[in-house]
């Protein structure tokens, strides 16, 4: 069975930095394209980073401050949030989306919250 294990998220100052990991279990992880997600209180889910192979992409809120990174061998992808501010304040998601067959799977999420 697939499962998406979160872990990273917490209280940070704002301009301050935090790691997102993600750990994949149960699929094909070198064939999956794997993404961050957030969602603020009161908002819509919006997609943050995408990886695939050496692909990545952004949200332009987030570019150029966040990277999406992964570990093939072991199954991990990670979000380095840099220079955070109070907008980047919401539930952090990990997804997963194989390829064949198509299906999505998600992580239980992970608060960050930036406050001074």
């Amino acid at each position: 069975q697939v499962q998406l294990v979160e872990s990273g998220g917490g209280l940070v100052q704002p301009g301050g930095s935090l790691r997102l990991s993600c750990a994949a279990s149960g699929l094909l992880f070198s064939h999956t394209v794997m993404s961050w997600y957030r969602q603020a209180p009161g908002k819509e889910r919006e997609l943050v980073a995408t990886s695939l192979g050496d692909s990545t992409n952004y949200a332009d809120s987030v570019k150029g401050r966040f990277t999406i990174s992964r570990d093939n061998a072991k199954n991990m992808v990670y979000l380095q949030m840099n220079n955070l501010k109070p907008e980047d304040t919401a539930v952090y998601y990990c997804k997963a989306r194989t390829i064949i067959p198509r299906n999505d799977y998600w992580g239980q999420g992970t608060q960050v919250t930036v406050s001074s």
